[in-house]
């Protein structure tokens, strides 16, 4: 029954994703702007969070540096409130396709960063560094299949849009220069994300408590998407929710995805690693893909489907790779630990150490 229960959480986790998309692309198809989503998103989140960061966390809490808090402004600068608007942009221009489509690049950037500050290592004349190597460049062309190739869109399954009376508010087909921008946006998004990933790291080893942690950035997060809002957005009529599509996107957002799949994700890393939970994510790509023609008439083009199942062979290449590479370090592990016992015996209880 263990077993079941994390196939179950990695499913939800990726229909609560699905959710996202859906809801995102959605909420700006009624005219939401994407920059007060962002903001009312994580303001959402961090209401969410506190009294939870504060009941579970805030007595055993390590304390707070000035460098540490300056650090945690930072990465939520980087990998919430910059990567949410850039994804929010791209989102108005692209699809909710798109979107999940991308999200596969997010572990390959993710190791290329990594690669880069020498947090992992690459090893060319290895299968798993080849099996890294390809999964990059795979990516790559998945992305530029994604941007550059649309081919003909497979027949369209709905007529009637869900969250909006009258004509269908897809327009025609994209300006070819505006999904272009769209895509590269998108990955621009993922990129900050997987730049925070990276450097989150360091700050977890510093400050620990993971939930006040994740409640500061939401914290940081909603005065600098506040700022960047009331800069860019002066009518007073898009700050407006009312009990519409707008309210249930930002509630969902904030406290679903924010909050609940927080715990999920980290219980099924504990369960079965972190490849585990990275292998499902083209479980979301096909949700969304279906969803999204059923729910929203998104046009579904070949172009979308190549693309995405590059990304997504991809994304094995590397896992696979990374995985190759912890089995062969496992394996050297116990066979020095092996060798050392053949020259070390273990001492028995009559044996004792010379004087």
């Amino acid at each position: 029954m263990g077993e079941k229960k994390v196939y179950l959480a990695v499913i939800l986790v990726q229909v609560i994703y699905t959710g996202m998309f859906l809801l995102s692309k959605a909420a700006f198809n009624v005219g939401m702007n994407n920059f007060v989503f962002v903001f009312y998103r994580q303001a959402a989140a961090t209401l969410f969070l506190a009294p939870l960061s504060l009941f579970f966390e805030w007595k055993n809490a390590p304390p707070l540096s000035f460098v540490t808090l300056v650090k945690i402004f930072l990465l939520s600068l980087c990998g919430i409130t910059l990567s949410l608007d850039v994804y929010g942009i791209a989102l108005v221009n692209t699809s909710a396709t798109l979107a999940a489509a991308t999200t596969n690049c997010l572990p390959v950037i993710t190791f290329f960063f990594a690669l880069l500050l020498r947090m992992e290592v690459l090893k060319m004349r290895t299968s798993a560094g080849v099996a890294k190597i390809v999964g990059i460049v795979v990516c790559l062309g998945g992305a530029a299949t994604l941007a550059f190739f649309k081919g003909p869109p497979f027949r369209q399954l709905c007529h009637h849009h869900l969250f909006v009376f009258g004509p269908t508010p897809h327009p025609e087909p994209h300006a070819h220069l505006t999904w272009i921008k769209g895509c590269f946006l998108m990955l621009m998004s993922n990129t900050f994300w997987a730049l925070w990933l990276v450097l989150q790291a360091g700050v977890i080893k510093s400050y620990p408590s993971k939930l006040l942690l994740t409640t500061l950035q939401c914290f940081f997060s909603s005065i600098q998407s506040f700022v960047i809002a009331i800069g860019l957005v002066r009518d007073p009529r898009d700050w407006i929710l009312g009990w519409n599509i707008r309210l249930g996107a930002v509630l969902y957002c904030g406290i679903m995805v924010t909050g609940i799949t927080f715990y999920i994700q980290a219980w099924v890393i504990e369960k079965k690693g972190p490849v585990f939970l990275a292998m499902s994510t083209p479980l979301n790509l096909m949700f969304t893909m279906l969803c999204s023609a059923i729910l929203l008439c998104e046009i579904i083009t070949t172009g979308s489907v190549v693309g995405g199942l590059l990304l997504v062979l991809g994304l094995y290449c590397v896992l696979w790779g990374k995985n190759k590479e912890k089995t062969h370090l496992l394996h050297i592990h116990k066979l020095e630990s092996s060798d050392l016992k053949q020259i070390v015996p273990p001492l028995t209880t009559k044996e004792q150490l010379p004087v």
